[in-house]
């Protein structure tokens, strides 16, 4: 027998090629997103269900708030590419389930809430996979990729929802079964995981509760940092001894940013305060070792400020950005073609050149060049606001007008693809890839919880304020995080030191 005929055949170079497979899992990822929020309202509203039930459905969404509840589990069995194609074949199932049903039995529930907790879970299992694959000088153009093609896989949503005219909702939903069977087939060829980083021998159970419990600042900690993450599922609560604070700006934003803080700030303490031993213990356990590893960072209270602040411009003027073309004329047709087209497409473009960017300046660098572009987006919109009138939806609007509203539209959504490759890369860099999925998913619901209060806050503020006064001040919340920057240079280093 031949040598040759003895040696393994080498898989072709596209699927040892890691911006193909970051290209089709993050289509993965973003498709489900698209079928929660564009395709399931559409669908259930036409079977001539209530816009009240409908909306109850949206609180079936907070799984992907809460998925750094189940995160340790991935990371403890790692099996990432199975966690994957199990997840996949899961939606693929639901999918034919709401084929073959109709109306809004309790099989609804059933189905979209394990429908988005396993994308939820997608998501844990691909984002961990995605960081222990790469290098770090590989992280910006792997996130322009990333950022790109989860967005082409809520497009595709939305291409599902013509196609529901054309062939009807039994072949969409069918047609979307297959495409989560063959990305759940085709992702159990993707590349094994590399061996992960030695360090201790994690802990057991007992032992990480033993050592929390000999520090009951600590738990108090956790307590804190987890009730701060959960905060906004009591927005979606219907109880009547909250509707008296639902709406108060304290309630909603000022508690569970000071309860995130307080946290950050407590661990700091308990930690210099334990023995070595407990510490070891308590940083490596199995349930909330990624919790306390990830608060023991150098200046973990910084670290935590400047994830909540860095797009704060751009998630607070997100939100009202729709609305304000709804009030200056503009039709369905013209928001849809230039605001959510052509944004998506430039926004693509956006992530891809900030991620080859950041790979060739570094990642800080990065972080403040193209985080002051994306500042400068929202002076498009505060121009746009002070120039167009108010107008009926409908109405004649001045060539001029549309210009201005198309070009700030453009700029915005450009420059927010390079701001978020840069972000993306720098919250990649940070995590311990010997728990990259745990951290990953924690660094992501702060990042998350962030983006809600400021979406909430916008509403208040735009309304309150007016357009053009509110925008100009999302334009000034850009730059409370340079002031944290030295520190954040601090963090990448200490990271780097760790990785090597």
């Amino acid at each position: 027998m031949s040598v040759s005929a003895t040696q393994t055949v080498a898989p072709p170079k596209i699927l040892r090629s890691k911006l193909f497979w970051i290209s089709l899992l993050y289509f993965s990822e973003g498709f489900p997103l698209g079928l929660f929020f564009d395709l399931f309202p559409v669908y259930f509203r036409q079977q001539g269900i209530e816009l009240s039930k409908i909306g109850l459905l949206s609180l079936l969404g907070l799984s992907w708030t809460l998925k750094f509840l189940w995160a340790p589990l991935i990371d403890f069995t790692r099996r990432h590419r199975y966690w994957m194609a199990a997840a996949d074949v899961g939606m693929g199932i639901v999918m034919i389930i709401c084929a073959r049903e109709a109306g809004f039995g309790p099989w609804v529930w059933f189905a979209i809430g394990a429908f988005t907790a396993l994308s939820a879970t997608n998501d844990i299992a691909i984002d961990g996979y995605t960081i222990e694959q790469l290098d770090k000088r590989e992280l910006g153009l792997a996130n322009g990729f990333r950022i790109g093609f989860y967005r082409v896989g809520m497009l595709a949503a939305g291409i599902l929802l013509w196609f529901s005219d054309v062939a009807g909702w039994t072949s969409t939903y069918g047609l979307a079964a297959l495409l989560f069977f063959g990305i759940a087939a085709i992702s159990l060829f993707a590349p094994k995981e590399p061996p992960r980083p030695a360090r201790d021998a994690p802990s057991s159970l007992r032992s990480e509760m033993s050592a929390l419990a000999q520090q009951p600042i600590l738990i108090v900690a956790l307590a804190l940092f987890i009730a701060g993450l959960l905060w906004p599922v009591l927005g979606a609560i219907d109880a009547q001894w909250l509707k008296p604070f639902k709406s108060a700006w304290w309630f909603k934003g000022g508690v569970p940013v000071a309860l995130i803080l307080l946290s950050a700030y407590l661990f700091t303490k308990g930690i210099r305060g334990q023995s070595a031993q407990l510490s070891a213990a308590s940083s490596s356990g199995p349930m909330f070792g990624a919790i306390v590893s990830l608060l023991n960072k150098p200046h973990a209270l910084l670290l935590i400020g400047f994830i909540l602040i860095f797009k704060l411009a751009d998630s607070s003027i997100g939100f009202m950005i729709k609305p304000f073309w709804v009030d200056s004329g503009f039709t369905n047709t013209q928001i849809g073609l230039v605001s959510v087209n052509l944004g998506l497409g430039l926004s693509i473009a956006g992530g891809i050149i900030g991620g080859w960017y950041t790979d060739r300046v570094g990642i800080f660098r990065a972080l403040w060049v193209l985080g002051l572009w994306q500042a400068l987006s929202n002076v498009g919109y505060v121009a746009a606001a002070y120039f167009i009138p108010k107008a009926t939806q409908g109405a004649d609007i001045a060539m001029a007008h549309q210009v201005l509203m198309y070009s700030a539209s453009a700029i915005e959504s450009f420059t927010g693809g390079l701001g978020t490759a840069a972000f993306l890369a720098f919250l990649m860099a940070i995590v311990d890839k010997s728990r990259a999925t745990t951290e990953y998913a924690i660094l992501s619901s702060i990042f998350a919880f962030s983006r809600s209060i400021a979406g909430w806050a916008g509403g208040i503020g735009a309304q309150e304020m007016g357009y053009a006064s509110y925008f100009a001040l999302t334009f000034i919340l850009a730059f409370p995080a340079y002031a944290l920057l030295p520190w954040i240079k601090t963090i990448l280093t200490s990271s780097e030191e760790h990785r090597t």
